[in-house]
């Protein structure tokens, strides 16, 4: 007779994904649940998808509200930090408000969403801040049984004894109540506002002002932003209350290497960085003859020559500091000390390298003039120079001490970053430097004609057929796309000023010479 494998008993055991983010809050409360239905109408109402605009702020203001509440009654925000990335998000939602260029805007909008993600999590570990945003993506589907399980304790009597199938009856007539006298509500508005706006003309310019004009794409838009504000209003409050712990556990213990084993390519690598570093000196404080003289070449090429070389040494310096502080030894004062003196210089060395990529690109963007490309990776250099300050600072503060904050200083470093370059106005900045390269016939106004609605004011100043072939796109975009409310901007404000109506380009040779 065959023996039979006995039979398991009880719950099953968790999964991997259960361990590393355990439910910890059984129901979402009232607030949680009342915020994400305020969120989403919001953002629905607001949010213009196709360009930046106010409404972007205003749906910000909704749901960093509604987080802000959920963290506040539940206690789960830990330090003033919490708020600290909500206010963040905000001002890079703000940008949409000022700022016309959508390849900024955008920057800015992905980087409030990782403010979010920072906000609602602990992540004290670089694994943990980087995971961030993809753990906030995951958020909402764990999030669905928790805001099930809050709707049908919703209006549920305190402690009086029930069965659990008559409370669960009880909280799911309330939620229906609920949501019926909201759609109750929305038919009365529609209604009298029909006949108001019917009955006035006035009144009626403002209702169509406000409203927009309601077709199936109006409709698929409201449903599709509403669906993912108030999906984004409840994980992210389902992270507030149930944090997780991806990436944020105990590193395994590395096994040290031998201070031979690391020294010597870290090492090495810091000779040849102090090599470079001597003859950058000689190169950044020499003149353009001496270059050209030196390697053969005119000072612009040289400049545009090493740039990317220099950007992506830049990258792989701070992984090869990042695996040296990981496996180098630190049992003993003599290790970290030795470490110190190797990083140390190191880092030094890289901010060098930083001010030699930088110097580069202004050389370069003098002699061929600005662009988005150049300005951005310039923005993304400073970013990566601020960091390895960031390493300095960390290695002064001791390797014995935990530096679980570097990685969230970091991540705010690239949202002062982005902010810096939208008070900068980039496009702006552009139009600025290169219209005042058109006397010497060094511009190229096709390249002109590809900026946004920010660059309208430099523009302006271009002589007459230059201007108009600058504007014309700016103007044609401004003619065929009206802003309502939701997509106010002060730069497409700024530019009907300047363009109110589409131009005309007469005999100027508005095509790309080359």
């Amino acid at each position: 007779m065959a023996l039979l494998s006995p039979i398991r008993l009880g719950p099953p055991p968790p999964t991997v994904w259960q361990r590393a983010w355990p439910r910890r809050d059984a129901a979402a409360g009232r607030p949680v649940l009342y915020g994400a239905l305020i969120a989403a109408l919001v953002a629905a109402a607001a949010i213009p998808l196709d360009r930046p605009g106010i409404g972007w702020p205003v749906a910000g203001i909704a749901l960093l509200g509604a987080l802000v509440v959920a963290l506040a009654r539940r206690g789960t925000a830990k330090s003033p930090e919490d708020y600290v990335w909500c206010a963040a998000a905000l001002a890079l939602l703000s940008v949409g408000f000022f700022r016309a260029a959508g390849w900024l805007f955008v920057l800015c909008a992905l980087t409030a969403f990782g403010c979010v993600a920072l906000a609602v999590g602990r992540h004290r570990r670089v694994p943990a801040v980087l995971t961030a945003p993809f753990t906030l993506l995951c958020a909402p589907f764990r999030a669905l049984p928790w805001a099930r399980a809050g709707l049908a304790s919703t209006g549920r009597p305190a402690p009086a004894p029930a069965s659990t199938g008559a409370a669960a009856a009880g909280g799911n007539n309330n939620s229906l109540r609920l949501l019926a006298s909201i759609g109750i509500g929305v038919a009365l508005l529609i209604v009298f506002g029909a006949l108001f706006a019917s009955a006035d003309a006035a009144f009626d310019r403002v209702i169509t002002a406000i409203v927009p004009s309601l077709d199936a794409g109006t409709v698929f838009r409201w449903i599709f932003v509403g669906v993912a504000a108030g999906a984004l209003s409840l994980g992210a409050a389902f992270l507030a209350a149930n944090p997780s712990t991806v990436g944020d556990g105990e590193p395994r213990p590395a096994a040290p290497l031998r201070r031979v084993e690391w020294l010597v390519p870290v090492g090495a690598v810091l000779v040849l960085f102090v090599l470079f570093v001597g003859v950058q000196l000689a190169v950044l404080f020499g003149d353009r003859r001496y270059v050209m003289q030196t390697v053969g070449l005119t000072f612009a090429e040289y400049a545009r020559k090493g740039f990317w070389q220099l950007l992506v040494i830049t990258l792989l310096t701070l992984g090869v500091m990042a695996v040296a502080a990981r496996k180098a030894p630190r049992a003993t004062a003599a290790d970290r000390w030795l470490l110190r003196l190797v990083l140390g210089p190191l880092a030094a060395c890289s901010l060098v390298v930083v001010g030699s990529a930088l110097w580069r690109m202004n050389v370069y963007e003098q002699a061929y003039g600005f662009t988005r490309l150049r300005v951005f990776v310039s923005a993304f250099e400073l970013w990566l120079g601020g960091l390895f300050v960031l390493v300095l600072l960390a290695g002064l503060a001791g390797l014995r001490g935990r530096t679980t904050w570097l990685a969230r200083a970091a991540a705010g470093l690239w949202v002062v970053t982005l902010l810096g370059l939208a008070v900068l106005n980039p496009d702006r900045f552009i139009a600025a430097h290169n219209v005042d390269r058109v006397d010497a016939g060094n511009s190229d106004i096709w390249y002109l004609r590809t900026l946004s609605a920010d660059a309208a004011p430099e523009l302006d100043r271009l002589p007459s057929g230059a201007r108009e072939c600058a504007l014309s796109e700016i103007a044609d975009d401004l003619a065929r796309d009206g802003d309502d409310w939701r997509g106010w901007n002060l730069g497409r404000y700024q530019a009907r000023q300047i363009v109110p109506e589409p131009v005309t380009v007469h005999d100027y040779p508005c095509y790309r010479r080359y």
